[in-house]
């Protein structure tokens, strides 16, 4: 099954279900709420409901407003390898916030603070009942589906201090979408799927995700002993090699540059890169140096 979040075309989003070149809105606002309704929201997500063609729907965010977005860091060797950094023992950890989150055809805000945007495919895992100190074995029956998201990452404020925060939830930068592809639909974790990104038709990565150092049960044991798993929230896998800022010479995005991450069996997002709205370019003076003349 592949479920998605469109516009409504009245200023707001309706989950739907894909059927053949038609998409079958579902009794819920997104595909959050879906997940959150009900332990069986599967049942909830079969529903009959009004069809619409695809071709033309617009794409929300998958999930517009997770409880959570946890990120793993340093999760695939060839990127550990182009960081320079030590392969880790155990998963690195960061978040993002909602507002960081866009659809899978939406703008990416380049912002006005910096030029050192940087890219990261991912693939996303959407939580679809709640985990808490769950066990590897049993951790993928917590898993509703399985997405495409890009770590969209502001680089010298994520250099700015040991914590990668601040780099990593600048507003309107990350897709995620189209669709959450439910786990009977693909290998066991998400395992073996090939993964790309393409900054104007030229391929910047292109791995596969079982190069990853933490498969997805580890991901979800590890986090669920921490803090609860709710349906809805999203796990961000971390990133293969081919990142821009460990070229040489470094590559940044730029504006009116299209942004393509695909993952085999789950879709693609395709983001056109826009500067940051006219008069966010004074603030510089107030955030820092400027780093055009690093």
């Amino acid at each position: 099954m592949r479920l998605g979040t469109i516009a409504d075309g009245h200023d707001g989003t309706v989950a739907v279900r894909l059927e053949g070149d038609e998409v079958v809105a579902l009794p819920h606002t997104d595909v959050g709420t879906l997940l959150s309704s009900t332990p069986e929201w599967g049942a909830l997500a079969a529903a009959s409901g009004e069809r619409c063609p695809l071709d033309g729907a617009r794409f929300a965010p998958l999930v517009p407003h997770p409880n959570k977005i946890i990120c793993l860091g340093l999760n695939y060797a060839a990127h550990i390898k182009e960081t320079g950094r030590p392969t880790p023992e155990y998963p690195t950890l960061f978040a993002k916030y909602d507002g960081s989150l866009v659809g899978s055809t939406d703008p990416i805000v380049l912002p006005a603070v910096s030029e050192s945007v940087d890219w990261e495919a991912e693939m996303a895992v959407v939580i679809g009942r709640p985990a808490r100190h769950v066990a590897a074995a049993d951790a993928l029956s917590h898993v509703a589906g399985y997405s495409v998201i890009n770590d969209v990452t502001v680089r010298d404020w994520q250099r700015r201090t040991t914590q990668f925060l601040s780099g990593k939830t600048f507003e309107s930068t990350t897709p995620l979408g189209p669709w959450l592809v439910t786990p009977d639909e693909l290998p066991a974790g998400g395992s073996g799927l090939s993964i790309r990104c393409l900054v104007d038709g030229e391929v910047m990565q292109d791995s596969t995700t079982s190069d990853l150092l933490f498969d997805v049960a580890t991901m979800i044991a590890y986090i669920s002993g921490i803090i609860t798993l709710r349906p809805g929230d999203v796990i961000a896998t971390g990133t293969p090699g081919g990142v821009g800022f460990a070229r040489d010479p470094k590559i940044f995005l730029q504006p009116g540059q299209v942004l393509t991450t695909e993952i085999e069996g789950l879709g693609t997002c395709e983001n056109r890169c826009v500067a940051e709205r006219a008069g966010a370019a004074s603030r510089r003076a107030v955030h820092g140096h400027d780093h055009r003349k690093e």
